[in-house]
């Protein structure tokens, strides 16, 4: 599995990986880890490498986890593998669902979440 994370701080992207890597043993393959420091880049990586999982924090400077989403989904050969949006505030669902996102958690995310919501709407996605 290919995995592109997006976030302007390292740390963030860090403990991404760290939730997403949990599920390795489970699916059986190894994941194999992008990393874009803003939504402009992370838009070019996903539109170029087409992972199967995005997961962009919110505070993605430049241009935001939600307009990335939107960007992604709407473009004229969209991205279709699965979008994971981390929200700084419950109150942002909305912008999270209305920009395409597959799922949003609130950070702090639970890792067990992410990774057992990771293992159901990766395979839906590639099998679609």
């Amino acid at each position: 599995m290919d995995v592109l994370l997006i976030s302007p701080d390292p740390k963030s992207r860090e403990l991404m990986a760290l939730a997403v890597r949990s599920i390795e043993r489970r699916l059986g393959s190894g994941i194999t880890f992008r990393a874009a420091k803003n939504g402009e880049l992370g838009a070019t990586a996903a539109f170029r490498d087409r992972p199967d999982m995005v997961v962009a924090d919110q505070i993605a400077s430049r241009e935001g986890a939600f307009s990335l989403a939107k960007t992604l989904r709407d473009a004229e050969d969209p991205y279709t593998g699965v979008i994971f949006v981390l929200l700084e505030r419950r109150q942002d669902a909305w912008l999270a669902k209305w920009s395409g996102a597959d799922a949003w958690f609130v950070k702090p995310v639970d890792p067990f979440e992410l990774a057992d919501l990771s293992l159901q709407l990766v395979p839906q996605k590639e099998s679609a």
